[in-house]
Parts: structure tokens; sequence; C-alpha cells
């Protein structure tokens, strides 16, 4: 369809996403006569607002107690506004066309701080762009109070998208385009130059995104340091499987001021690519390296440079990492609350006697899979991390009743424990019960309820 057919005479109504199988489709075709027929795919339609009042000789007028029935009509326009607050962007549209007061409350300003459409089968970038069109009636060519865009999971979003967004919406603070693969390192570039207050970045899942840069026509009218300029502080690439060390260099350089990095199965990251991030980004308190099976020990000591900064880390599955690699994080980032160590079977007792020893603030810790740690290990938590809060030991096989015992009779505030394909007795389950009053096991021991 050509921009023209998508207008009316009046001014624009909201762009309405429709799915394929919503009531205002049947056998494939709209059923408003000004839409034009439509198979197979969710599309963003236009129409104009909805007449102050029916006036077609055939429409019967409601009878008073039909009129007293829409008790919603006497709420007041801010109490209106309240609850459409709480609608998604298609539900928000669909409002628009109930009558012209709906349609006007529908377009308050407020509510479109947000536009969060999901669905592998709407045409995203049409409606991104009938969207921010109607957004920019008041301010031509410019969305000046949209701040939150989330399409995580529509497959058909494409640079023409992003590139949409960058162009219309320069306030953008959150971007969430996470599973949508068609999307490449150009257009993500653009929303990242042409929107400078961006702080958080969700690209995980985009297999062609390899970097985080600013664009360089951008580049060039910054001065050197022109990666300061770009201050998003959350960045998740998980799955982002072509990420090498040289993409990671880049996106350290350019984005200094990141607290939030997941790169979850980015299985080509080494340990000379968290040197590179250590150098540029030392606020960072969360940090998961998941699946990088890369990552030894050296990546650990480059990590333990965060210090006390570091809050969050998640190793699992990272099977180079031994007690050598833990006890560079025990010993310098001490106020660290969350680790995830599943699956790194070089880790020992004496690995987790220094972790307890050196972070005793820790709330998390999982060591499932971990075949080396025994009750000693766990008796070492139990003396001295009295704030754990939630204690995986999934598939540990040196684990016993004994030392789960240890940590119910010291750890009270424990909320979840994992002990399933452990080797562990009722009635050391029974005891946990008993102590930690709110503590939820999952086990696979059938003669426990």
């Amino acid at each position: 369809d050509s921009d023209l057919s998508m207008r009316t005479l009046s001014t624009p109504s909201p762009a309405l996403i429709f799915p394929p199988n919503s009531p205002g489709f049947q056998n494939g075709r709209s059923s408003s006569t000004s839409s034009s027929s439509v198979t197979g795919e969710t599309v963003a339609m236009v129409h104009s607002p909805p007449p102050t009042r029916l006036t077609h000789p055939l429409i019967r007028l409601a009878s008073k107690h039909q009129k007293e029935q829409a008790n919603i009509d006497r709420l007041p326009d801010h109490s209106m506004i309240q609850i459409f607050s709480f609608l998604p962007t298609n539900q928000l549209c669909r409002c628009a066309r109930v009558c012209r007061r709906w349609y006007n409350l529908a377009w308050d300003p407020r509510l479109w701080r947000t536009i969060r459409l999901t669905g592998e089968t709407i045409n995203v970038d049409r409606a991104l762009k009938v969207l921010t069109r109607r957004l920019c009636q008041d301010t031509p060519n410019v969305c000046l109070m949209l701040e939150t865009v989330i399409v995580s999971g529509c497959r058909r979003l494409t640079d023409r998208g992003l590139y949409i967004i960058a162009q219309c919406c320069p306030e953008l603070r959150r971007l969430e385009v996470s599973g949508c693969y068609n999307i490449s390192n150009e257009a993500v570039f653009d929303v990242v130059s042409l929107c400078p207050n961006l702080e958080h970045l969700d690209v995980s899942g985009c297999s062609k995104v390899t970097c985080i840069s600013l664009t360089r026509e951008a580049s060039i009218k910054l001065s050197p340091l022109h990666g300061k300029q770009i201050s998003i502080r959350y960045l998740d690439m998980t799955d982002c499987f072509v990420l090498e060390d040289e993409g990671l260099h880049t996106i350290a350089a350019h984005c200094t001021q990141l607290t939030h990095l997941y790169l979850r199965r980015c299985v080509r990251i080494t340990d000379e690519g968290l040197r590179y991030l250590m150098i540029y980004c030392t606020s960072i308190k969360e940090l998961s390296l998941s699946d990088c099976r890369f990552v030894s020990d050296f990546g650990m000591r480059e990590i333990a440079k965060l210090e006390s900064r570091l809050r969050y880390l998640s190793i699992a599955h990272c099977g180079r990492i031994t007690d050598v690699g833990i006890r560079y994080i025990a010993k310098y980032c001490s106020k660290l609350r969350y680790l995830n160590a599943r699956g790194c079977e070089g880790i020992t007792d004496h690995g987790v006697e220094y972790l307890a020893k050196n972070c005793t603030k820790l709330k998390s810790l999982d060591i499932g899979k971990c075949p080396l740690v025994s009750d000693a290990g766990l008796e070492f938590l139990a003396l001295n991390c009295f704030n754990l809060k939630r204690l995986s030991l999934k598939s540990c096989e040196s684990i016993s009743g004994q030392g789960l015992q240890i940590v119910a009779a010291n750890c009270f505030d424990l909320q979840m424990l994992n002990v399933q394909d452990c080797d562990v007795s009722v009635d050391a389950l029974r005891f946990v019960k008993r102590h930690c009053k709110r503590c939820i096991i999952e086990h696979t021991n059938p003669a426990f309820f």
C-alpha cells in the first residue's frame, strides 16, 4: 500500500494493530469498510476518528436503560487515562475507535511514552511508520514523548523499522529488539548515533549484530573521544554468536558507561576480549559470561579489577575456570551478591571456602554440576554466608544430607534450595523445611512431599 492510501481527509487516527485471527477480521478480511482486504499477516491500519454520534437512519438510538449501563462513560478523563495506561499498544489503538472521546483520550501524550509490539507475523516496520507519523503530528518529523520501544520477538522487523525509530525518536531511552534476527549493525549504529539518551539496549538473539558503535558520520562530527558520547548503561547481547574480541573491544571503547553487560552464549569471546572490556568499562556491576567456553582463570583475573563494584557474575558452563579464578574474584570483589558457577567442574571445596570467607554478603550461589564440591564446602558457606537466600546444588554428586542440615541450621533466610539429582535423604529435606520456613525445595526424591 502506498502512503497515500493510508491517509484520510480528516485527522489520522491511531495505527490499529490486528492479529489475523482477531475479532476485527473475518475469513482473512477486515470487517471495517474503510480498510483494505488483508490476508495472512498483521498490519497497521489507519482510520478516521469515530463520529460524535451515529447518524445512519437504520441505526436505532440506545434506550435510556442501555445508556445507564455504560458506567465507564461517567468516569472523568484523568481516570480513563489512568486505565488506558495499563493497556498494550494494540489494545490502546482499539480503544481509540470506540468513540470520539476515547479517541482523544487514547492519544494523550502521557500514554505514548512506550510502544510495545509483539508477534511473529506483525508487519512491525509498517506499524512503527504509522504510529510515529501520528505521534509526530504536533511536532513534525520528531516524536518527543516516546522514550521506550519494545518489539521483542517481532521477526519481521528489519533495518527499515530501526531507521524510522532513529529518525523520529531523539528522546529514546530504551530499545528492546530481542529475537529480531533481520536487523544489522548499520541500523543499530544509526539508533545509537541519533538517540543520544539511549541507556538500555537489548539485541539478544540478533545474530547479525556484531558490534555497537557510532556511524562514521557521527564519529567525524564528534571529538576524538566520541566514544564517551554513547550513554548506554544496559546492554544485552545474549546469543549474538558472531561477536568476537574485536567487536567487544569496539563496544568497550564506545560504551564506557556500561553497568550491566550480558554476553551469554557469545561463544567466540576469550580472555583477550575481557581485557579490553576492563580497560574502558570500569563501572560494570553485572556481567554474564555463561557458556563462553574460551573464558578461563586469566579472564577472571581481569574481571577482578572491577573490585567492589561487581555485584553479579555468571560464569556458568565456563569449563576452563577453576579454584584459581574463583580466588581472584573472592579476593577483590568482596561485595559480590550473586554468583552462578554451574557446570564449572574445576571448582572444589577450596574455592568455595575462599569465596565464603571473603564474600560474606553473598545472597545467591549456583554451584550445580560441580562434582568436587562436598559437605565440607557447604559447611564453609553455612558458617560465613548467613544472608544466603538462594542455593543451587543440582547434580552435585558429593553432597549429602549432613551438609544440607548444616546450611539449614545457619542460613535461616534461605528461600530456594535446589537439590535435584543429589543423594539426600528425606529426613535431611524435612530438617531443611523445619528450620527454613519460607524455603522452596526443588528435589527429585519421590518420598518427600
